[in-house]
């Protein structure tokens, strides 16, 4: 007589979600009406831009973060799909966050020196296009499979600093105040989160009939919305470059950056924050179903960034108002309650429903630090002017 095991399955209280968007509702409806009397309606409603700019920009920066997360839905498994051995994938991987790290801190500069961060906007969705194309027409077992990895690792480096640059660069130009630029900043934090959602949500809806139409449905998709964005960067704002001679550029660059420790403890802070973000995906999934439970990582997926749109949402609340925090004192309790979240699972194992609580924590804390290591970065850049 067979013995029959069950199989447990775990799944997040659908009423989760819906507690996330009503906090986040609630956030973003009750905050100008919270701090009437300590900030006027302008300092809210009047953005970094205009308003038909600004919302121009938002939905450009949404359409980046759907190129974005698409491809991130897939992870390892277009390679293993593919047929690829583990040395390719290892190779492959190498190579293109490699090449992200060698040239990621040398593409701003190159930018800046032929024209602006919009071009940098326009390099992005042209490696997306051929990222896209590549794997819609080009087959897997192809010798130079590498190329597309390349591809979207510098992508992923120019997404890192061209929309920020340009929109900060934008704001200067047409003589808008820092408050209203605090706003965009959140703003982009927020509809990134929403983004990779949705991106989410498209990628497995392709995925689920057949997998090889999926993948293919997948690579269209990209090329759709990376001709969009090309046609949004090329049609859109133009920005009047202006940048220094070469001798210059090296003098503010060893002057502001190799000899001014708050450059360094802040650049240090943000590769801490990404180094741990990386580390989250590599580690997330195998920890929760560490207990042999089924778990179904895409259910769970959207309550993490709708924590990271929540946490986004906070941003204003605290920098505003009659009890506004420095920005340094917000970002060091900010990267404590990250500290603690992730030092609580590393330290005993816990119940799925407890790591995921944790995990929500931390995202909603990576949603505060960002919009705030934005804002300081911005004001480090008047302040050296």
């Amino acid at each position: 007589m067979g013995v029959e095991v069950e199989n447990s399955k775990w799944e997040p209280n659908p009423s989760l979600y819906g507690f996330i968007i009503t906090c986040c509702f609630f956030s973003i409806a009750l905050f100008p009406r919270f701090f009437n009397k300590s900030v006027s309606p302008s300092a809210f409603s009047d953005q970094s831009l205009s308003p038909s700019s600004h919302r121009y920009f938002l939905f450009l920066y949404f359409l980046a973060s759907a190129m974005e997360g698409v491809w991130s839905v897939f992870g390892d498994f277009e390679f293993v799909y593919n047929g690829m051995s583990k040395e390719q994938i290892l190779f492959s991987l190498c190579l293109g966050f490699g090449s992200s790290l060698l040239y990621a801190s040398l593409l701003p500069f190159l930018f800046d020196s032929i024209g602006g961060h919009h071009k940098a906007c326009l390099m992005f969705c042209m490696l997306h296009l051929f990222v896209g194309a590549w794997k819609r027409m080009v087959p897997p077992s192809h010798p130079c499979s590498w190329l597309p990895t390349l591809s979207s690792s510098l992508a992923t480096s120019i997404f890192s600093f061209a929309f920020e640059a340009w929109l900060v660069l934008e704001n200067e130009n047409q003589g808008h105040r820092q408050q209203a630029l605090n706003h965009t900043f959140w703003l982009m934090t927020f509809f990134e989160s929403a983004s990779l959602i949705g991106s989410q949500v498209l990628a497995n809806w392709l995925l689920a009939s057949n997998v090889d139409t999926g993948i293919a449905s997948s690579s269209t998709a990209t090329i759709f919305i990376a001709i969009i964005g090309i046609f949004c960067v090329t049609k859109g704002w133009k920005q009047v470059p202006h940048s220094a001679p070469v001798k210059n550029r090296r003098q503010i660059f060893y002057t502001h950056i190799f000899s001014d420790k708050r450059i360094l403890l802040l650049g240090f802070a943000h590769a801490c924050l990404q180094f741990s973000i990386a580390i989250f995906w590599i580690l997330w999934a195998p920890t929760l179903v560490a207990d042999g439970r089924e778990v179904h990582l895409g259910l769970i997926y959207p309550c993490l960034m709708g924590a990271r749109m929540l946490g986004s949402t906070v941003f204003p609340w605290l920098l505003s108002g009659p009890s506004s925090l420095r920005i340094e004192d917000c970002l060091v309790y900010a990267f404590t309650v990250l500290g603690l979240a992730l030092s609580i699972v590393a330290y005993d194992y816990q119940e799925i429903g407890v790591l995921v609580s944790l995990f929500c924590l931390f995202h909603a804390g990576v949603g505060l630090i960002i919009p705030s290591l934005a804002r300081l970065r911005t004001i480090e850049a008047i302040t050296r002017k």
